[in-house]
């Protein structure tokens, strides 16, 4: 069992950055591939980033390409997602999720463990 928590979420104005971490107890991260996600209000959760088990491949979605970028140090058991020039539209709660074996998804059912989420809140 893995238990993972996310932190690092605020208010923000537009342009800003933030990095959330997700940190995992029970079990070392580094047998997980791991996962960004978010959710925004009425809306389905959706991939942000992803990166395998040891760092050495990632993925982003299009919409924060260039903008945010996951990485992971598996000798602290965190893994982080920096996002820079925030918009209204990050507006969500962010997820880390991990996923056993060592190849990531951006597909939601893929993951087998989910943190409680941390808000992420970009004014205009």
């Amino acid at each position: 069992q893995v238990q993972l928590v996310e932190s690092g979420g605020g208010l923000v104005q537009a342009g800003d950055s933030l990095r959330l971490s997700c940190t995992a107890s029970g079990r070392t991260l580094s047998n997980y591939a791991m996962g960004w996600f978010r959710q925004a209000p009425g809306k389905e959760r959706e991939f942000v980033a992803a990166i395998v088990w040891s760092g050495s491949k990632t993925a982003h979605a299009d919409s924060v390409k260039g903008r945010f970028t996951v990485s992971r140090d598996n000798a602290k058991n965190t893994v982080y997602l920096q996002m820079n020039n925030l918009k209204p539209e990050d507006t969500a709660v962010y997820y880390c999720a991990a996923r056993t074996g060592r190849g990531y998804s951006s597909v939601v059912n893929a993951y087998d463990y989910w943190g409680q989420g941390t808000q992420v809140t970009v004014s205009s």
